[in-house]
C-alpha cells in the first residue's frame, strides 16, 4: 500500500526539480538570437506560460491516460523512448548483476567458511576498492587497459559494431534476440561490447553483495543448527550449501535488491562512458537540453521499476523461508 503514495510523491518532487533546475526549454530550442516575441511564442507552445499549478494539473491528467509527453529532442513519445531503450539498460544491468553474483557470493561463502585466510582477506580488498572506486573511474581504467593497451575489446560505442547488424527486435535484449535469430556473430559481436560495461557494474555492485555474504554466512555457521548438523556426521558441503547458507540467503537478497536500485543510478554514468544507448544516457541529454517530459518519465519508470523489485523480492522471501510467508 505504501507504494501508491511513493509513487505520487515521486510525481510531485520530479516535476518540481525540472521546473526549478537552471535552463531555458524555450531558449535552448529557440535559438540564442532568438527574440523576445520568438521565445515568448516557444513558451506558449510548449504550455510554460501557463501557473505553475495548472502545468502540473496538465501533466496529471496526461499521466492518468499514460501519456508522459514528447520529448522535444527526439520528437518522439517519452513512451516510445523510453520503451525502445529500456531493454539496452535492463540487459547492461542485470548481466552486471549476474557477474557481481556468480564473483560475489562464492567469494563470500569461502570467506567466512575459511575465515582469516588468504581468502578472507581477498575478500576485504575486493570489498573496499568495490566501494572506494567510482564507476565511472572504473569504466574508464576497463577502457584504458582492454582497448587502448592491450586491444582485447571493441571500441566502446554502444551495443554493436557499426559493421553488423541487429537481429529482428523481439525483446530488445540483443543477446536473446540474437540467440532467437541463430544469428551467432551477432551474438559474439554483443557479447564483446557488453562485457566491459557490465564488468563495470559487477566492479560496483559485488562489493556489498560480497560483505553481505560473509557476515551472513558466519552468523549462520555458528548457529545452534549448524553444529547438530556437523555433530551428525553431515558432509561439510551439505552443512554449508544446505543449513547455512539457505538461512544466510535473505540477507543477500534484501542485499541485491538494493543493489539493483543502485545500478539503475549508476547506469547512467556506465552508458555515457561506453557510449550505450539506454534510458540513462536518453536521460542526461535530455536534461542537458532542459527537456523537462524525459527526466520526468525516466523518473518515474525508474520508481516504477524500484516498486516491482520490492515487491519481487517480498514474494521470493515467501519462496526461500516458509517462516516468513504472511497467512491470511
Amino acid at each position: 500500500m505504501t507504494s501508491i503514495p511513493s509513487l505520487i510523491g515521486v510525481v510531485i518532487v520530479s516535476f518540481l526539480l525540472t521546473r526549478v533546475l537552471p535552463g531555458d526549454t524555450a531558449t535552448y530550442f529557440a535559438g540564442p538570437a532568438a527574440t523576445p516575441k520568438a521565445l515568448e511564442e516557444v513558451r506558449k507552445q510548449l504550455g510554460l506560460d501557463k501557473p505553475l499549478p495548472e502545468q502540473f494539473l496538465r501533466y496529471v491528467a496526461d499521466l492518468t491516460h499514460g501519456d508522459l509527453g514528447n520529448s522535444l529532442t527526439t520528437g518522439q513519445t517519452v513512451v516510445g523512448d523510453i520503451t525502445s531503450r529500456l531493454p539496452a539498460s535492463a540487459e547492461l544491468t542485470l548481466i552486471g548483476l549476474l557477474l557481481a553474483l556468480l564473483i560475489a557470493v562464492p567469494l563470500g561463502i569461502l570467506a567466512a567458511v575459511r575465515q582469516g585466510s588468504w581468502i578472507d582477506h581477498l575478500c576485504r580488498v575486493v570489498a573496499t576498492a568495490g566501494v572506494s572506486l567510482p564507476v565511472f573511474f572504473t569504466g574508464l581504467l576497463l577502457v584504458y587497459v582492454f582497448y587502448f593497451l592491450l586491444g582485447w575489446s571493441p571500441a566502446p560505442l554502444g551495443r554493436l559494431d557499426i559493421f553488423f547488424s541487429e537481429p529482428p527486435r523481439i525483446t530488445g535484449f540483443l543477446l536473446v534476440d540474437s540467440i532467437i535469430a541463430r544469428d551467432w556473430e551477432v551474438l559474439r559481436a554483443a557479447l564483446s561490447q557488453l562485457i566491459l560495461p557490465a564488468l563495470t557494474l559487477a566492479v560496483f555492485s559485488l562489493a556489498p553483495i560480497a560483505r553481505i555474504t560473509r557476515a551472513s554466512m558466519l552468523t549462520a555457521l555458528s548457529s545452534d543448527f549448524v553444529r547438530t548438523a556437523r555433530a551428525s556426521g553431515l558432509k561439510p558441503i551439505t552443512v554449508t550449501m544446505t543449513y547455512a547458507f539457505r538461512n544466510a540467503m535473505l540477507p543477500v537478497i534484501t542485499t541485491l535488491g538494493m543493489v539493483f536500485s543502485f545500478l539503475l543510478g549508476a547506469n547512467v554514468l556506465v552508458e555515457k562512458v561506453f557510449a550505450w544507448p539506454g534510458i540513462g544516457s536518453y536521460a542526461v541529454e535530455a536534461l542537458i537540453a532542459s527537456d523537462f517530459a524525459p527526466v520526468q518519465g525516466f523518473v518515474l519508470a525508474m520508481a516504477i521499476l524500484y516498486v516491482i523489485l520490492n515487491l519481487a523480492i517480498d514474494l521470493l522471501y515467501g519462496v526461500i523461508d516458509p517462516r516468513v510467508r504472511v497467512t491470511t
